[in-house]
């Protein structure tokens, strides 16, 4: 027989159908039920706590009151059943799984209702800016938290969460790190952020849908055992930024983000120290730039110039290892950036089967510079040990096709280019091919600071040890540039290079300074004569 305690709170003494049946009920929940014994499951209404879920009563102190019941008595399952839950800040806590159940929302609460909690202090400095900085004016926070879980089929829509916050950059002094003085402000209730977690081990993010996420629909900081599954976002800043964490699973989610970067790895100060980003798989993820909302309602409208992308860096002064990305989409954005800008370290570093059209910039860029965005920085960001292959890009900007920038005092050492077909818009000119492009320098690493690159396919500078194997290029309408160029490597190997290029165009220019080069099986390139001219 079945006794009913509470709305979901029960006492089970069933056989194993009723367990089956339960299970499917709750399916996505962890419900420990032996058939043959009695014991309790609980699972925490947020309306037996107050909430009404009509999207207009502020519900988040009822959902905050089932939380902190739940906590009190061990953890269990926050449940949300259908509703739109107007919220300020909702408060995590350890060995909570807040469930979104299909038909439910949780809606961010305008800025003038003051539901969002204060910033909190912080002694990180200025070396990230204000949304990387303060982590309690968030939609769903949670801090120093263990065993943390958001589940279910709902919604978090941010709502009045804001995308622009250039006066929390103001209050930690974002703009003048290099010689901070942060000016005595007020703490703010800017609420600016879907998802906030910082310093939570074992956590899980699955099956829900973020739209309006704000400045970042999840920021994730110096988290440990993380997995993120099946989540869906389309959003006008920011999707998922993974920074200073380890050990980290995202898989199959749908990141639309026209603002701003889609799926990005950083390694910030935040946490007021050096800390690296590691043991990262990235796998069967879309990400796109369409219109805001456009994913969702399927009309998938392009945005121009839309960021998008799959992206390590920008900030990177702790540094990133063994990443693996594999088998993802990059649709109407800017393609896959690899950057180490800040004195960090990139390595280790796989990335295969990746489908990318209509690409505004670039399709690949790899770069490190000298910005040092962090606290007596002592050595040059360097990057080593990369490895990309099985790659098709089509619908190519003008601007560039695969750039890879090193620093002439660091190059970046051991990278690989493997099977990789290429087709640009084209569009290049004579005045096009005859730049040169500058040094990033200590310049914020992003191709269209610099423009349009002298070689429309490949451009690669200050690397060693450099392989490039089974890479076509070509492009839909004619372009007077080379396709591919290269200047100070040392050591090149080219195998299977099919480069188009028009009438009376050379196909590759070598600089002076390109030492030990192998060319093999590319009938474009003559290596006697290119040899020849590397020795004058």
């Amino acid at each position: 027989m079945r006794k009913i305690t509470s709305l979901f709170h029960f006492e089970i003494t069933t056989k194993s159908f009723f367990a089956s049946f339960v299970l499917f009920i709750f399916s996505g929940l962890l419900l420990s039920i032996n058939a043959q014994s009695k014991e309790i499951i609980t699972v925490y209404n947020v309306r037996n706590y107050g909430a009404i879920g009509d999207g207009k009563n502020l519900d988040s102190p009822s959902i905050n009151k089932a939380i902190e019941a739940a906590a009190k008595s061990g953890g269990g399952t926050v449940w949300l059943p259908a509703g739109t839950y107007l919220s300020g800040s909702i408060h995590l806590q350890s060995n909570i799984n807040l469930h979104l159940d299909a038909g439910a929302t949780i809606l961010g609460a305008p800025q003038e209702m003051n539901a969002y909690d204060e910033t909190e202090p912080s002694t990180a400095g200025p070396y990230q800016d204000g949304a990387h900085t303060y982590f309690h004016n968030s939609l769903i926070w949670g801090e120093n938290l263990t065993n943390v879980f958001i589940t279910g089929h709902g919604i978090i829509n941010g709502g009045g969460i804001v995308r622009d916050d250039l006066i929390l950059n103001k209050m930690n002094d974002h703009d003048n790190w290099k010689n901070p003085n942060p000016p005595a402000m007020q703490p703010l209730r800017l609420g600016n952020k879907a998802i906030a977690l910082k310093l939570c081990k074992n956590v899980t993010i699955k099956d829900i849908t973020i739209v309006h996420g704000g400045h970042f629909a999840m920021l994730l900081t110096g988290c440990d055992m993380m997995t993120i599954d099946n989540v869906t976002m389309d959003t006008n800043r920011d999707g998922m930024d993974i920074d200073c964490c380890r050990n980290v699973m995202i898989s199959n989610c749908r990141v639309n983000s026209p603002g701003d970067d889609g799926i990005c790895l950083k390694s910030t100060f935040a946490l007021g120290e050096f800390r690296i980003t590691e043991n990262v798989t990235i796998t069967n993820c879309q990400v796109s730039g369409f219109q805001e909302g456009t994913l969702l309602d399927g009309t998938m409208k392009p945005r121009p110039n839309a960021s998008g992308r799959i992206k390590l860096g920008t900030e990177s002064s702790g540094g990133f290892r063994n990443i693996t990305i594999s088998n993802c989409t990059i649709r109407s954005c800017r393609g896959l950036a690899l950057e180490s800008v800040d004195g960090g370290i990139l390595e280790n570093i796989t990335i295969s089967n990746l489908v990318m059209t209509d690409l505004y910039h670039y399709a690949i860029y790899i770069a490190t510079g000298n910005r040092n965005r962090a606290p007596d920085v002592k050595t040059n960001s360097r990057m080593k040990n990369v490895l990309i292959s099985n790659v098709i890009a089509t619908g190519v900007d003008k601007m560039s096709g695969i750039q890879i920038m090193g620093l002439p005092e660091e190059p970046i050492d051991g990278l690989r280019l493997d099977n990789i077909r290429l087709i640009t818009k084209g569009g290049g000119t004579l005045e096009d091919a005859a730049i040169k492009p500058r040094e990033l320098g200590d310049g914020y690493p992003e191709p269209y600071k610099i423009g349009a690159l002298p070689a429309y396919g490949i451009f690669v500078r200050h690397v060693k040890n450099l392989e490039l194997a089974n890479i076509t290029t070509q492009f839909e309408t004619i372009d007077k540039r080379p396709a591919a160029m290269f200047s100070d490597i040392q050591g090149l190997e080219i195998n299977n290079l099919k480069l188009q290029t028009d009438q009376g165009v050379k196909a590759v220019l070598f600089a002076f300074d390109v030492k030990d080069l192998h060319i093999q099986n590319s009938p474009s390139l003559n290596q006697k004569t290119y040899l020849k001219k590397i020795k004058k």
